[in-house]
């Protein structure tokens, strides 16, 4: 019996995909859907600009101090080390708790409104769109984010990145507007 188990079975393991060797690729992150879809072969729209959901859950109150003084963006002005009173961020990103959810992006569609991969947007359900605001839509079951354009009886999608295109309807297509963006929250400091 010793010497019979393990080694090279006839048929077991992983069948190959091809019939030569196979090399690791680095890609951009930003890009990888886009490569994925191109090597498949698919010639369905994929937009995948949202890489996750969540739901706001504010159970917990954090009262962050607020200055009194506003912050001068040109030359600087004196000091005042002075706090009035304290702000809490549930209060401040939160209109509709019920309809506020947290989501995460995907893509770099939107990098010229200054929304990046891995950003957190805090969108609202309960919002009814306006024309150029900033959405989460859903279009044959998918969602993306974009910039809602509304012009006559005309709605399409703007990106804000001329590497990406905007989406006009094609015929049998839908649109859901899934929400409205009011924040995007971004570290300018990556944490350690």
């Amino acid at each position: 019996m010793i010497g019979q188990r393990g080694g090279n079975r006839e048929g077991a393991g992983r069948k190959p995909l091809y019939n030569e060797p196979t090399k690791v690729v680095r890609v951009p992150e930003s890009r990888v859907i886009e490569i994925k879809n191109y090597l498949t072969g698919s010639t369905k729209t994929k937009f995948n600009d949202v890489a996750s959901i969540t739901l706001v859950n504010p159970s917990s109150m954090m009262s962050i101090p607020l200055a009194s003084e506003k912050v001068a963006a040109g030359f600087p002005s004196p000091a005042q080390d002075y706090v009035e009173k304290t702000l809490d961020m549930n209060e401040h990103l939160i209109q509709n708790e019920a309809a506020t959810f947290i989501v995460k992006v995907a893509s770099l569609s939107m990098r010229d409104a200054g929304i990046d991969i891995d950003d957190e947007l805090v969108v609202d359900r309960s919002i009814e769109a306006k024309h150029e605001d900033i959405v989460i839509a859903l279009i044959d079951n998918e969602f993306t984010v974009k910039r809602l354009m509304l012009e006559d009886d005309k709605r399409w999608l703007k990106a804000e990145n001329p590497e990406y295109s905007d989406i006009h309807l094609k015929d049998g297509q839908e649109m859901i507007i899934w929400g409205v963006v009011t924040y995007v929250l971004k570290p300018f400091r990556k944490r350690k």
